[in-house]
């Protein structure tokens, strides 16, 4: 009888502790759908900011399908006109209109320069690339510890802060296998854009390893969009300016 009880009791905390996991998991991807919708346009300038004040400021016009496709414009400034980037789960690529072909890049790396990285401004599901280790939570906010599914992915764990009345980001602490704090990224000023998008219009990120620097994303517009496979392929990098065209 004692062995039966002993059995039991074990399975319950293994169904528990699934259930447990399950939530978790279901509540990241919620997250991420409120961040950003299934498959979408926007338009956003991503500004630069040194110590001294000096600011670098781009425009982009960006599409993205499902969990793992993602494709940006350059608008501005003119030397930057027509490049653009795509990136196909852990692959990315920079096409640059005098080079005639698209050239691989890093997540590591940044197409802007500055404190966001390239993984940062072609930015996917965070589902897509994470499993949740644990949660926490308090009054007002969620606390997820994110573990990255593989070793390609630009940070090895996350700590993401989210506002349970919304089930939206408001700070993610990108972190290395060691836990050391690679950078800071910060979700403000939650605006509604239409369509039942409600999510922030700012992101903001500092790093201990780029002092004094800061980097900003605001999002001028995004709405919903159905875009075919096509214009996530190498053959189209230099044909988004049409697509915009078309959306607009």
């Amino acid at each position: 009888m004692f062995r039966f009880i002993t059995i039991f009791m074990a399975l319950v905390l293994a169904v528990s502790v699934y259930a447990s996991e399950d939530d978790s998991a279901q509540l990241l991807k919620q997250i991420d759908k409120n961040l950003n919708p299934e498959s979408y346009q926007s338009y956003r300038k991503l500004i630069n900011i040194e110590p001294d004040g000096k600011k670098k400021e781009y425009v982009l016009f960006t599409v993205k399908k499902g969990t793992d496709k993602i494709a940006s414009l350059f608008i501005s400034p003119a030397s930057e006109k027509g490049r653009s980037t795509l990136r196909l789960g852990d692959n990315m690529w920079l096409y640059i209109p005098n080079v005639g072909k698209p050239i691989r890049i890093t997540s590591l790396q940044s197409v802007v320069g500055g404190v966001f990285n390239n993984a940062d401004i072609l930015q996917l599901d965070y589902a897509a690339e994470y499993d949740v280790e644990k949660k926490e939570e308090n009054e007002g906010e969620y606390l997820l510890y994110l573990k990255a599914k593989t070793k390609s992915v630009a940070y090895h764990r996350l700590k993401l802060w989210a506002d349970k009345a919304n089930k939206l980001p408001v700070k993610i602490e990108c972190l290395t296998e060691a836990n050391m704090l690679i950078k800071t990224i910060y979700f403000k000023e939650v605006k509604d854009f239409g369509d039942g998008i409600v999510r922030p219009s700012v992101i903001e990120t500092d790093s201990p390893l780029y002092k004094n620097y800061k980097s900003v994303i605001i999002f001028a517009g995004i709405k919903k969009r159905e875009v075919s496979d096509e214009v996530f392929t190498l053959t189209f990098m230099p044909n988004i300016e049409s697509l915009r065209n078309q959306g607009d």
